[in-house]
């Protein structure tokens, strides 16, 4: 496994480690400068109109973009600094799938890139954000093993 594979892998386990992602059940996929997000569509995630919570939409845009920044930086943790979201059709069953992609980057700060689709790969989002390095060390003590 070369470096960049095993950096990916300790960045998806330290994803899947995190308590939250035990109710959202999601499968991340991680390469270079790109992460894929699966999040299977549950009844409890609907609003009143009975349709996926725009919360849901931010998680899956967010993470994703995340993980993809992640993985161009392997010495700390990253933070979300802002985040856009655009939430262009609603989602009742199925998964909710989302690919991002890092978009540019510099010394400390990254631009990315997320798109929502559904089962059918219809859009059903989009987002950007912008991300930049912490003073996190990546370690066992935030999942990264």
């Amino acid at each position: 496994m070369s470096t960049a594979d095993d950096h990916f892998a300790k960045l998806e386990r330290m994803y899947a480690s995190a308590p939250i992602n035990r109710y959202f059940a999601p499968e991340l996929r991680v390469s270079e400068g790109r992460a894929d997000l699966v999040i299977p569509v549950r009844a409890d995630f609907f609003h009143a109109a009975h349709a996926v919570h725009g919360s849901v939409y931010f998680k899956a845009l967010d993470d994703s973009a995340f993980f993809a920044v992640s993985s161009l930086v392997l010495d700390v943790f990253v933070l979300t600094v802002s985040f856009n979201v655009y939430l262009t059709r609603p989602i009742t069953e199925g998964v909710i799938r989302a690919a991002a992609r890092v978009v540019h980057r510099s010394k400390n700060l990254f631009l990315a890139e997320s798109e929502l689709t559904d089962a059918q790969g219809l859009a059903i989002g989009r987002g950007s954000g912008s991300f930049m390095r912490s003073s996190i060390a990546l370690s066992p003590a935030v999942g990264y093993a």
